[in-house]
């Protein structure tokens, strides 16, 4: 039957749709971190506080495993952080990799 698909394809469509879907959660992590460490640099928010401090450090404990090792490659550049710009160029880079190439292929 020509409109039956394997359940290894579907099954791999489903797996990409989730992985899919943790990258584009982790880009909203990350927007939501930069602008975070933002608000604390210029004093916005108070780390004082305990439901901030508790929301800084679970963004800190998601983000920082996959930019401290960007961090240590990159020079340093003075008060200036591109560590989350470069991550989130690899995870679109990611993206797209999927989008073109894997998703086709279980199509």
């Amino acid at each position: 039957m020509p409109g039956i698909r394997p359940p290894s394809l579907t099954t791999m469509r489903a797996v990409l749709d989730v992985i899919m879907l943790a990258l584009q959660l982790y880009v909203w992590v990350l927007i939501v971190s930069a602008v975070m460490s933002w608000l604390i640099a210029f004093n916005v928010v108070n780390v004082r506080n305990d439901v901030v401090r508790s929301i800084w450090n679970f963004l800190y404990q998601v983000t920082e495993p996959l930019l401290r090792p960007i961090r240590n490659i990159l020079p340093n550049l003075g008060g200036i952080d591109i560590s989350p710009i470069i991550l989130l160029l690899i995870i679109f880079f990611i993206q797209r990799v999927i989008q073109l190439y894997l998703y086709p292929a279980v199509i």
